[in-house]
């Protein structure tokens, strides 16, 4: 497998194929390097963005067969490309989020999302995991392979190495570090790949040892 999910603004997507479902990463804005995914059913070509985060230039040519676009969260710099990409199509976020997305695009989110909600691309789904704190309405988005192991996406709510930022707000750290761990460490295998909304993705396997550190140290 040639994957390694080390992607960079400028640079080349990256393609992780599993049996039922093709995983397109590729990064946008030199500055703050953000991960856009498109995931692609492969047995009706069906596909869905996640993140519409900037260069629609970039992105566009990624988009054939793309009926929704996800907004993980509602920070300025995951959904600057979503007027130009809309279009019609689907617009799903956390339901805590959706006024402020719509606010800062002027693009209605049309699907509110709440934890346990499922979201269909083909013949593939994806569950919707609640993941408070980052912002009120973060989420992540879970695809469990009949074929392999499960992959998560995982907005800017979880990273290797740590949670996302709380911006000091102690109460927002204790709900974002126990959704963190209670839905997703306390319910997944250590074999989960996961992809943040920055940087290279890893595995709950490999971070799981460091959680009560992130925990002590308080981000």
């Amino acid at each position: 497998m040639s994957y390694t999910g080390e992607v960079k603004p400028g640079g080349p997507a990256d393609v992780r194929t599993l049996a039922q479902l093709e995983i397109t990463k590729v990064a946008v804005d030199p500055t703050m390097s953000n991960n856009c995914y498109v995931l692609r059913c492969r047995r009706t070509g069906e596909a869905l963005l996640i993140d519409a985060a900037d260069e629609p230039t970039t992105l566009a040519p990624l988009l054939d067969g793309v009926t929704a676009i996800i907004t993980t969260h509602q920070h300025w710099d995951h959904h600057r490309a979503l007027p130009a990409l809309a279009d019609g199509r689907e617009i799903l976020a956390g339901e805590p989020d959706a006024d402020a997305i719509t606010a800062a695009t002027d693009v209605p989110v049309t699907r509110r999302l709440s934890q346990g909600d499922r979201v269909h691309v083909g013949e593939c789904a994806l569950e919707v995991i609640a993941v408070r704190g980052h912002t009120p309405g973060s989420i992540a988005l879970l695809y469990q392979d009949p074929d392999g192991s499960p992959h998560l996406w995982t907005g800017d709510s979880l990273f290797p190495g740590g949670v996302g930022a709380t911006f000091g707000d102690e109460a927002a750290f204790q709900e974002l570090i126990t959704d963190v761990e209670e839905r997703i460490f306390q319910r997944l295998p250590d074999d989960t790949w996961f992809y943040p909304g920055h940087g290279n993705d890893s595995t709950l396997g490999t971070e799981r040892p460091h959680l009560g550190e992130w925990r002590e140290r308080g981000w």
